[in-house]
């Protein structure tokens, strides 16, 4: 009995590794796909909802990609990164507030950081395989590596079993949080004139700029 117990304890933990080994390699096709890429461009459908709060908000967006450049917009919110400096312009409030791109938080999500969210801070365990929208894809989950400093508990991502690319995320927050993103379109090394990652006060009149 004691044997057996050996071996089906073994058997679990390399069954786990396995999973996980699938996983890893996946996502680093992923991640080599994506920064094999000098520009890309994507578009996207989100909700966001939190029973606890009542939260329940639909919305698209849309993203460029240039190296460490970026520029987004998403609802009432648009991004702009030139790889120094990040504006985030809130058009409910009209205010653009202002980080340095390296200090930009866990929370904040933008268009270069959805396509490879598990690069930094999570562990990943293969679920399963499924269909998705008529697609074949992996459906992997993400666990923080150091979940006290975490904004998310977990994250699940469906990665095309074809083109190795993310079609889904779903972030699931601490504070009940659920968002969930669903790309609508992908374009490979599109032509983007560096103009679009510069930030322009002047097309934002009256707006205040917090600069953290």
């Amino acid at each position: 009995m004691k044997y057996l117990f050996i071996c089906l304890t073994l058997l679990g933990s390399t069954l786990a590794y396995s999973q996980d080994a699938k996983a890893d390699a996946i996502l680093d096709k992923v991640s080599a796909k994506i920064k094999g890429l000098k520009t890309f461009y994507v578009e996207f459908s989100a909700t966001i909802k939190n029973s606890t709060n009542g939260t329940n908000t639909n919305m698209s967006g849309k993203g460029w990609v240039k190296g460490d450049k970026f520029s987004a917009t998403y609802g009432e919110t648009t991004l702009i990164s030139n790889g120094t400096k990040t504006w985030s312009i809130v058009k409910e409030e009209k205010t653009v507030y202002e980080t340095d791109a390296s200090g930009d938080d866990e929370e904040s999500i933008n268009p270069k950081k959805l396509m490879t969210i598990w690069e930094t801070g999570f562990k990943s365990k293969y679920e399963k395989e499924e269909t998705l929208s008529g697609e074949k894809v992996h459906v992997i989950y993400l666990y923080p590596k150091t979940p006290k400093k975490a904004n998310y508990h977990t994250i699940i991502v469906y990665v095309s079993k074809d083109d190795n690319e993310l079609k889904k995320a779903i972030l699931k927050s601490n504070d009940g949080t659920v968002s969930t993103f669903t790309m609508t379109k992908f374009t490979s090394n599109p032509a983007i004139e560096d103009s679009k990652f510069v930030f322009d006060k002047s097309k934002y009149p009256g707006y205040t700029v917090v600069k953290d």
